[in-house]
């Protein structure tokens, strides 16, 4: 797969920007096919980084319902893959460039 098959989008919270302050953490959605080794090269390769550690996890899909005037729907949300990269001392990803 390409890099950019591989990494899907960028994930931006408050919790995931403390840990990029704190620890050089970075979080991306993944293809839920892809491995750690896979999404260390994307990510060193894409953005010209070096990755000492790729932890992975993938989300769970989850049910969802509302009211409205004309009753409940009712849906679900897709899972997903979750990968939380740490980045070399000294580096930093650029989220914000375009």
């Amino acid at each position: 797969m390409k890099p950019s098959e591989i990494i899907k989008k960028p994930i931006v919270t408050e919790k995931i920007n403390k840990q990029t302050e704190k620890f050089n953490r970075y979080c991306f959605v993944v293809d839920k096919r892809a491995n750690k080794l896979e999404i260390k090269k994307a990510v060193e390769s894409f953005y010209n980084v070096r990755v000492d550690e790729v932890n992975t996890c993938v989300v769970p899909a989850k049910a969802k319902s509302r009211m409205t005037k004309s009753g409940i729907y009712s849906g679900r949300k897709p899972g997903y893959k979750k990968a939380t990269v740490t980045v070399a001392e000294g580096e930093s990803i650029d989220l914000y460039a375009i």
